[in-house]
């Protein structure tokens, strides 16, 4: 099967690669969404969802800014330079990927109070907030279908022996 190296970063080193590229930050990320509309709805912005909420969003946060400073160096840089990129699909899925760290870094700038303190109130905060996991839940989709298209359908080349020293893991 011809992958994006996107799905290959996902399907090599099972499953930890899985794990610590997909799992980690989703779960985290959907823990956010999902405390977000209880906050949203019943404007309780304190106690313990409120808690939980703060601390997924600082933690998926930082992790994720963590996977964006290892996989660019160490992936995308060398990619690049070397023209290993398997056509536009590719490139879409990964950058859709890493631009992930916008909204999750804004989310933890936001909870960490870096950002948003010039904001009349905790529901405007919320919406902030919740404009962050919006833009975060559409490019982690836009990443996902490109990531788990052939690249190929767009012109893509596949190489003909493994890559050497860019695989994503």
């Amino acid at each position: 099967m011809n992958m994006t190296h996107y799905m290959e970063l996902l399907a090599v080193n099972q499953p930890w690669n899985l794990l610590i590229f997909m799992a980690v930050p989703v779960i985290l990320a959907e823990t956010v969404a999902v405390t977000e509309l209880y906050l949203l709805y019943t404007r309780r912005y304190h106690g313990a969802v409120r808690t939980l909420n703060r601390t997924a969003s600082i933690v998926v946060g930082l992790y994720f800014i963590g996977v964006f400073a290892y996989l660019v160096p160490n992936v995308v840089v060398p990619l690049t330079s070397d023209g290993g990129w398997r056509g536009p699909i590719d490139v879409v899925a990964v950058v859709a990927y890493l631009a992930g760290v916008i909204p999750l870094a804004g989310i933890a700038a936001l909870d960490l109070g870096l950002i948003g303190r010039g904001l009349k109130d905790d529901h405007a905060r919320m919406g902030l907030h919740a404009a962050f996991v919006g833009l975060f839940l559409i490019v982690a989709h836009i990443a996902m279908i490109a990531g788990m298209t052939d690249p190929t359908l767009a012109g893509g080349v596949m190489p003909q022996q493994p890559s050497h020293g860019h695989e994503m893991h």
